[in-house]
């Protein structure tokens, strides 16, 4: 696991050039994805954004997930601040949906706009690393009634502890208008924050668990939980496991909850 320092380009000394590809959020390949209960008639809470002929999908399909960051701007507010452009795409394959002419049941794309600022805190061995802000788009790119999109203001806060990693990060989203909204109350079912906690042993594993909710602690309570486990194989190539529980797995599902379970490679982890 690279410390976020390496990660981010915060040490002084080995600061990366501009507009060079490094890896942002986990690049993965599952051939094999299994859900307890596809989605099959995706609805949404507005009255115009729901399926009206369900799609006979399989539970297992292949997803994969690539992810890049560039940095574009560098030395900001008192020479330390970066401004970096990301970009994610998550897709979800029916390769074994002969049936259904084995499509592409989603794709998700996540342009992202992000400053982040160096950190030189620490309590004894736990230290703060980074902090920021940004601005993230995410829709899937279909046509009503499976159109999904939303627009964020996003905060994040990195730190670090020994072989421990953590990142928070808090959001809020740009309302749009009433009659031109996809997926009306999102935030209530994907979340309002997400929090990741990283360990890394000495023999190179990796285990990560993500939580994301509404930050309503009560029975409106909705969120969703990922764990990830990768093991070296050579280099960076791992095994990777990928089990999570909730809503908002992909954008067409962010009001629908499931299990899903996938079994693959990865070239990047989250930290």
């Amino acid at each position: 696991m690279r410390s976020l320092r390496d990660r981010w380009d915060l040490n002084p000394e080995r600061k990366g050039k501009t507009f060079t590809l490094t890896p942002y959020k986990p690049v993965y390949l599952l051939p094999a994805r299994w859900t307890n209960k596809p989605n099959e008639m995706p609805t949404s809470l507005h009255e115009t954004n729901s399926a009206t002929e369900p799609i006979d999908y399989n539970r297992a399909e292949i997803r994969f997930q690539i992810s890049f960051k560039t940095k574009v701007a560098t030395g900001l507010l008192w020479g330390k601040g970066d401004i970096w452009l990301a970009f994610t795409q998550t897709a979800n394959w029916q390769a074994y949906n002969e049936k259904e002419s084995r499509p592409f049941r989603e794709l998700n794309y996540e342009p992202e706009i992000i400053f982040n600022y160096p950190l030189d805190l620490s309590i004894n061995d736990f230290k703060f690393t980074m902090a920021g802000v940004g601005f993230n788009h995410q829709s899937n790119g279909k046509s009503l009634p499976y159109s999904r999109s939303w627009n964020r203001v996003t905060m994040h806060l990195g730190m670090e502890y020994k072989n421990w990693t953590f990142l928070a990060r808090p959001w809020f989203r740009l309302q749009e208008e009433a009659e031109s909204d996809d997926n009306p109350n999102i935030e209530d079912y994907v979340g309002r924050a997400e929090f990741i906690v990283g360990y890394q042993p000495k023999n190179g594993q990796l285990f990560t668990l993500m939580i994301r909710n509404n930050l309503r602690f009560n029975q409106h309570y909705k969120g969703f939980a990922e764990f990830t486990w990768a093991y070296p194989i050579k280099n960076n190539l791992k095994a990777f496991l990928v089990v999570n529980h909730g809503y908002g797995e992909t954008m067409i599902d962010y009001n629908w909850k499931q299990t899903t379970i996938g079994l693959g490679i990865s070239l990047m982890e989250w930290l």
